[in-house]
């Protein structure tokens, strides 16, 4: 019984078509770079709860 992984193709993460071995994981360079620029304009980021003057609580020292 062959594992599943390997019985379906793999797609796109982004438009789900068919990937490409030469721009894997993607299925065309339009994909690829569509993906990087999401990078560049920092929409892969995780949200984070910050204080207004910019530092996390964890940069912060106890004072005593």
């Amino acid at each position: 019984m062959p594992n599943e992984a390997f019985a379906r193709p793999r797609r796109c993460p982004l438009c789900g078509k068919p990937r490409v071995e030469e721009y894997k994981p993607f299925c065309s360079r339009g994909c690829r770079d569509r993906d990087l620029n999401r990078w560049f304009d920092e929409g892969y980021r995780v949200p984070v709860d910050q204080p207004p003057d910019g530092t996390a609580d964890d940069d912060r020292f106890d004072e005593g």
